[in-house]
């Protein structure tokens, strides 16, 4: 790929140059991705049979040939998503498939009328570059420019009314999940928390009246510092026992092994049953002596100290350590805790839960708020709920502040990095480097080729883990918002350093040198070079859309990874079912950026360079065939934010219209065009008051439920056509789900108001219509569960504990073997902490075997949907 600071004219052959390359890379990896999905389903289609997920939430099964597998996989439409799996993964792919519309149409908007304007300009460019603004002579066809104004106003206003479209889109569809019964049920639809209350509002009672007789539960967060110590150091006894455990039983059936081969072919198996009153380990000692047994030091990392014998210490410790926990998670249960700001209180209706959402609950600024809803259970980020409202206030301005020195000193490291790859030159030119030069060429290649990409690649890597970090440390109270505060930091990370500072170096690089030889044609110079930093971006696209988009596909390193943490880094069944029934999960905050600066790059050069629309186009249509792929059939969804990564991404595309519109009226200026410029800045001025508006009309509703549609919802039956649903789910025929089939009903021309027939034209123009609530509740899941009863009283209960409050004394698993010494361990640990070693054998290999289909491990639990 080209260098950023190379503007050079981009020619037909140095875009062969950099296509063949990047395309044979992809041959390869979308090569390897053919192979590998024939046999390993298990990494590239976990979806279609794992036992970890719901009947309902699976994907219907692909062919296995090598190529037959693509017709069915194109007709499964991207509401299958949606049904089967969360509102963020269907609005993702949805969000891909905008931007290759956006690019697409903006392809069909100005090529047409900007390629013949520019190409017969009558510039001084070259090669590609007459396809660009850069090829109009400014003293004799400045008339020209025109053109690229009305082009530029037809095709932003298209993206403007795209993100208007879609906002609306979005709004009516969340509408119709969130208030559909399986979701409006939910303990998490129905509870809200409160964060930064007063301590004398800290009383169940107050709570109450304050909130009358809607309130269904209260949980008042407290101080769970010392448990959560507790029973952190229980787990990793627990682990350490397990581990113990299993170690002593690969130890035993080794030498078992051992034995059989020498009998050559005699039998040792006959299983040993220890006596009730037999030793403990008295099995075990039969094949391996005690000071073979698994030990450990009480020193330092078990470095130093006294050195004990695992299985034992670890029994003694939990004898002392499980009452404990027991003892103090009474406690909390009875009140008997340090109250920390917050309150998490469950109301009987969603709507009495939006109405205390949506009310002000303090006479006082800044207590009781801000608050939250749809928060579930397992993304609370506990530490952030003691926070005080002061000290929330100091934590993001100065968490604000850090992420901005971030971004602008973030080029010191990277130009550090980019100084290695030219190292030789460097050790010529600084004396105290000259000894570089000593170093042998092979290892000095090595410095300079391969250790400045591994080390950027690690740096940006960093990028959205120091984001995250940052917003726990500002007081976000969830993952979710967590993702979705990472989401913007990331985004301006990657518009500043990675778009901004690319094309102000581009540009700057190429024309610093003539400025200073002719001062008097800055303009011109201006006019001339600032589209061609464009040069930079078609090669980025071709990288990015067949390099990176096919290793999306093939997930080579991924694959990797994952098979070596299976089969030689997972050592007990624990270990091995974590592994294989946990999917990889998407981290929205750090993806979705990534193509939201790609779309916001076409669209600044939209009606500068229009060729990079084309590349565009068919890099964002290769990563959505690529990540339509991986949800469908390898991901999962952990955190949810409920789909609000999208709008949050829409709205991300005003940079582009924006800083589009700045480019214009500076290159305008610099080309001394006063009627294209005067008319570019009132359509900008036109940009930030239409921003502005749909700002203040849609917010609201992005992140509320009305209460007008109550009335709707007791009037309109839930009616979906399709086959019958048995048992909650949905039935599976021929490899394919009904709710595939329904999807396909719904998005093939389902979505208008019963009554009318609408055309495209008249769906796309009016979304409001024709994608209403009424429409979206067509794609609403529609497991007939029972609503009502979706939890037990004990999970409803208990659910916004801490989780230290809640976490149980863990089950251990051991394999069985056919010496009989799990059995006899099974029973001597048993008397301290559960352990079995049911659903896992140790085999003649001296392996770990057990059912990955079938049936369901002992340490398995049913997903709580919250």
């Amino acid at each position: 790929m080209s260098d950023p600071g190379s503007t050079a004219p981009a020619s037909a052959a140095s875009l062969y140059l950099t296509l063949g390359p990047v395309a044979l890379t992809a041959a390869v990896y979308f090569s390897i991705f053919l192979v590998l999905r024939r046999s390993q389903r298990r990494y590239y289609a976990p979806r279609t049979y794992l036992g970890s997920l719901r009947t309902s939430e699976r994907s219907p099964v692909l062919p296995n040939g090598w190529f037959d597998w693509i017709g069915p996989f194109r007709q499964i439409p991207d509401t299958y998503s949606l049904q089967h799996q969360s509102l963020d993964a269907y609005f993702f792919l949805r969000f891909l498939r905008i931007l290759v519309v956006i690019c697409f149409v903006g392809c069909c908007i100005l090529w047409p009328v900007l390629f013949p304007v520019n190409a017969t300009g009558h510039g001084a460019a070259e090669q590609v570059d007459i396809l660009s603004y850069a090829h109009i002579n400014k003293d004799t066809e400045s008339n020209r420019y025109y053109a690229h104004t009305f082009m530029a106003w037809i095709f932003y206003g298209f993206v403007m009314y795209m993100i208007l479209r879609e906002s609306i889109y979005y709004i009516n569809l969340r509408q119709a999940f969130l208030l559909s019964p399986f979701y409006a049920n939910r303990i998490s639809s129905r509870t809200v928390l409160f964060i930064s209350v007063p301590t004398d509002y800290l009383e169940e009672a107050k709570l109450r009246k304050v909130f009358g007789d809607s309130v269904k539960h209260v949980w008042i967060n407290g101080d769970t510092e010392k448990l959560d110590d507790l029973v952190k150091e229980r787990d990793k006894v627990a682990t350490k026992l397990e581990k113990a455990e299993v170690k002593l039983l690969k130890l035993a059936n080794a030498e078992r092994i051992k034995a059989l081969k020498k009998k050559k072919g005699g039998s040792t198996d006959e299983k040993a049953n220890a006596p009730a009153d037999a030793e403990s380990g008295s099995l075990a000692a039969r094949w391996i002596p005690d000071k073979k047994r698994p030990t450990h030091r009480l020193g330092f990392l078990g470095l130093v100290g006294k050195k004990v014998d695992t299985i034992n210490w670890c029994r003694t410790e939990l004898e002392r350590l499980i009452p404990s926990v027991d003892a103090a998670q009474n406690e909390y249960r009875e009140g008997k805790y340090a109250k920390v700001p917050s309150v998490f209180i469950e109301f009987n209706t969603q709507a009495d839960a939006e109405s205390a959402y949506q009310v002000l609950a303090h006479h006082q600024a800044l207590r009781m708020t801000p608050k939250y809803i749809g928060i579930t259970p397992g993304e609370v980020v506990w530490s952030a709920l003691k926070i005080s409202w002061w000290q929330r206030i100091v934590r993001r301005f100065a968490v604000l502040g850090f992420i901005t020195a971030l971004i602008i000193f973030w080029a010191i490291p990277v130009a550090v990095v980019g100084a290695i790859s030219n190292i030789s030159y460097l050790a010529n030119s600084v004396f105290f480097l000259k000894w570089l030069l000593s170093i042998p060429s092979i290892v000095l290649g090595f410095i300079q080729g391969l250790l400045p990409g591994v080390a950027l690649s690690i740096l940006m890597s960093l990028v959205p883990v120091i984001m995250r970090l940052c917003a726990k440390l500002s007081g976000e109270p969830s993952l979710s918002r967590v993702e979705l505060f990472t989401q913007n930091a990331y985004f301006a990370f990657q518009l500043i350093q990675v778009f901004l500072v690319s094309t102000a170096t581009s540009s700057a690089t190429a024309i610093v040198g003539q400025i200073k030889d002719n001062p008097g044609a800055i303009t011109t110079m201006l006019a001339e070079n600032l589209p061609k930093g464009s040069n930079f971006y078609i090669s980025y696209f071709i990288v990015q859309g067949l390099g990176v988009a096919s290793g999306v596909l093939s997930q080579v390193v991924g694959f990797a990874i994952f098979t070596l943490m299976y089969k030689y880094l997972s050592g007990t069944p624990r270990a091995l079912y974590t592994k294989w029934a946990n999917l990889s999960a998407i981290s929205w905050g750090s993806v979705l950026p990534v193509y939201t600066n790609i779309a916001v790059i076409s669209i600044t050069y939209a009606a500068i360079a229009p060729l990079v629309l084309g590349f565009a186009t068919i890099g964002l249509l290769l990563f959505y065939l690529a990540w339509r792929y991986n949800v469908l059939f390898v991901t999962d969804t952990n955190i949810d934010t409920r789909g609000l990564i999208y709008p949050r991404a829409l709205k991300q595309l005003f940079s582009g219209v924006y800083i589009a519109e700045l480019c214009m009226i500076g290159i305008f200026a610099s080309s001394v065009a006063i009627g294209p410029m005067v008319l570019m800045i009132a359509f900008l001025v036109f940009t930030a008051l239409f921003h502005i508006t749909i700002n203040s009309a849609l917010d609201p509703l992005l992140y509320n439920l009305p209460r007008s549609l109550a009335a709707e919802i007791e009037s309109m039956p839930m009616h979906v056509e399709g086959s019958p649903v048995r048992n909650g789910h949905s039935t599976i025929h021929n490899g394919e789900t009904d709710g595939a089939s329904d999807a396909k009903k719904v998005s093939s021309g389902d979505t208008a108001v019963a009554g009318k027939k609408p055309g495209f034209l008249s769906k796309f123009l009016k979304p409001w219509e024709f994608c209403d609530y009424e429409a979206m509740r067509k794609l609403v899941p529609h497991d007939r569960v029972d609503t009502n009863n979706l939890y037990t009283d004990e999970v409803e209960r208990n659910a916004y504990f801490p989780p230290s409050v809640t976490s149980g004394t863990p089950l251990l698993w051991i394999p069985e073997d056919s010496m009989g010494i799990s059995k006899q361990e099974v029973r001597d640990t048993g008397k301290v902490i559960p352990i079995t070693d049911e659903g896992c054998i140790l085999s003649d290999k001296n392996k770990l075997e057990w059912d990955t289909e079938t049936v369901r491990p002992p340490v398995w639990e049913e997903k709580i949907y919250y």
